[in-house]
């Protein structure tokens, strides 16, 4: 360790040792006085069973003072330290009466800027991992005639039938799949329910040339990484087998070919009724739990233009778009240009249609390789692995940087990637497409934070558009004709069909559908952060809305996200739903205020 370290480390230490001593003496106001005027405090569930961020020393106090004295962090040890550019940025561990936790905390002039603390796992029931993990066979006289596959038929066969799962989930992509494994390692019944025949359809059945944005780095699921030959970018039909393979291997009980078409909550009870249809039979299921794991995304939407009804061409929602293959030769307009409607302009070209892209907003672009340089890369890539970062511990660096300090660490990087493809930028406004950075500069993570929409990484599609392979038409559409669409400003662009790359609704929109408008109206909108930019309307909530938490329903919880938020976030998830089970007491502190309905 150099000097510069020990010294940083030094200096951790007797701010930490600080910190302790006045919570172990209740000194909520000596406490506080450790932070410096702009200070934030984001706690994952260790302290506050929330994903809760207090920020300013008022609100720290107030957090402190909000919650039992046996939540509060003690026996903090300081584990590693390093000096940063005049900020002192610090690992640590804790424990209080129900957690043990890790944390990291950035000091400024001494004085606490940004701490966060995490949930590692529940003190009394610790997971089977490590010398904990259980002797899979019995040897001797006591050796039982049931081997591991005799008890797992068993479980397979009992669980949802005679004995109830403790947690549904409703949804069996990798946000699902994730949670479950979580789960089934935790402990807790946990049955995942889904529509497709096999796990990973829900990536299979999408069009032929989609590929994961992200990089491999990024999108590793829990406990089973992504082998280290595996490409940086997974193709769909991959990623399906990957969530296949890993729900047989984590052993998890999922129910493919089953949908669930009502929900209602157990007048006798806190848990649910939930009506299932598995493989066309019907089913009752009684959980106490239920979640809803849908992406990040709610009911697709689909503009409802006059003349839908005359046209006589295929309308399709980018999420049931087949293909660019049955359109060759084909005129087709693809109204939007985020992600999705990208992607299907590409494999358009690629299979010989002519695509027109309706471009009805500004949208942020940003190219693939500039975002794994300049955003990722510190993080989530073989230099960062390189340097001792992996995943877990990524996760953690990213999540201990507050929602409201964000934009500034971004906006940066996104200046420097705004100069540097200065040229690639300038064939897209040639080509006529409408170029922005977030309403505040801050790029592609804050748009998708705050709205889940309005960007596109770009892996080709944006030099079709430059060199006109992909036409760009502007405007709103006014209506539709037989054969063609038409926008506001009269332009006719002809159509064999229509494609709606137009995103999808708040994820209380399953809510809505599967129990009711009002139970749905009680939970609010989900996901942004209330920062009064575009589609992201106040009041600030500092978290995402009802992702991973307690909602105003109770026992109804929201998990999604990419890759990477389902990864890190279902830990956290998880350990509210094994407290809950194992009926450890969880008072919830600052359960997040329903502002939007959707």
């Amino acid at each position: 360790m150099s000097s510069n370290e020990l010294q940083a480390q030094a200096q951790a230490q007797a701010w930490a040792t600080q910190l302790q001593q006045a919570l172990e003496a209740g000194d909520v106001q000596s406490a506080t006085e450790l932070f410096g005027d702009e200070c934030y405090w984001r706690d994952l569930t260790a302290l506050t069973w929330n994903l809760h961020t207090s920020e300013g020393k008022e609100d720290i106090a107030k957090m402190l003072l909000g919650i039992e004295r046996g939540a509060w962090p003690r026996n903090i040890q300081v584990t590693s330290a390093a000096d940063a550019d005049g900020v002192i940025e610090a690992w640590f561990s804790f424990e209080n009466d129900r957690m043990e936790g890790l944390g990291l905390f950035r000091l400024r002039e001494n004085k606490c800027w940004t701490l966060l603390s995490t949930a590692q796992g529940l003190r009394e029931f610790p997971e089977p991992a490590g010398p904990r993990r259980e002797l899979g066979a019995e040897h001797g006289s006591s050796m039982s005639k049931e081997n591991w596959l005799d008890r797992r038929i068993a479980q397979q066969q009992s669980l949802g039938i005679t004995e109830q799962p403790y947690t549904l989930i409703i949804g069996g992509g990798q946000g699902g799949i994730g949670l479950a494994a979580r789960l089934k390692r935790m402990g807790v019944p946990a049955l995942v329910i889904d529509k497709h025949p096999r796990p990973g359809d829900q990536w299979r059945s999408r069009y032929h040339s989609l590929a994961l944005h992200d990089p491999v780095w990024y999108d590793h699921m829990p406990y089973i990484e992504f082998p280290d030959h595996w490409p940086v970018f997974t193709p769909k039909d991959k990623m399906g087998d990957w969530l296949e393979s890993y729900t047989k291997l984590m052993e998890l009980d999922y129910w493919p070919l089953t949908e669930a078409t009502s929900v209602r909550q157990d007048p006798e009870s806190d848990g649910w009724i939930v009506e299932v249809q598995r493989d066309g039979v019907p089913l009752t299921l009684r959980p106490t739990q239920l979640v809803l794991a849908t992406g990040m995304s709610g009911i697709p939407n689909i503009p409802q233009y006059p003349g839908t009804e005359q046209f006589t061409g295929e309308q399709n929602h980018s999420s049931t778009h087949p293909g660019g293959e049955r359109y060759a030769g084909k005129n087709v307009v693809v109204i939007g240009a985020n992600n999705s409607a990208h992607d299907i302009c590409a494999d358009l070209v690629q299979n010989g249609a002519h695509p027109t892209m309706v471009q009805r907003s500004s949208t942020h672009i940003v190219r693939s390789e500039s975002l794994m340089k300049h955003v990722l890369g510190g993080l989530y890539s073989e230099e960062a692995l390189a340097a001792g970062i992996d995943h877990n511990k990524a996760d953690l660096i990213f999540a201990s940087i507050p929602y409201k300090v964000l934009p500034e660490f971004h906006k940066p990087a996104f200046a420097q990637i705004r100069e540097q493809d200065a040229e690639f930028y300038q064939s897209l406004e040639n080509a006529g497409f409408d170029l922005d950075f977030g309403d505040d500069d801050s790029g592609l993570f804050l748009k998708y934070l705050r709205r889940g929409s309005g960007y596109y990484i770009n892996i080709g599609a944006s030099e079709l558009v430059a060199d006109g392979s992909i036409a760009l038409a502007k405007g709103e559409v006014s209506h539709l004709t037989e054969n063609a669409v038409v926008l506001a400003d009269g332009t006719q662009l002809p159509a064999d069909a229509v494609v709606y790359a137009t995103g999808y609704g708040s994820m209380n929109g399953w809510a809505a559908k599967l129990i009711s408008q009002e139970i749905a109206d009680e939970v609010g909108k989900c996901w942004g952060l209330g920062s009064d930019t575009a589609k992201d309307p106040g009041p600030w909530q500092g978290e995402l809305r009802n992702m991973w938490k307690p909602t105003k329903v109770k026992n109804l919880w929201f998990h999604g996200g990419n890759l990477h938020q389902s990864r890190h976030y279902s830990k956290y998830l998880g350990l509210q739903l094994k407290a809950r089970f194992e009926g450890v007491p969880t008072p919830v502190y600052a359960l997040a205020e329903t502002h939007h309905r959707a």
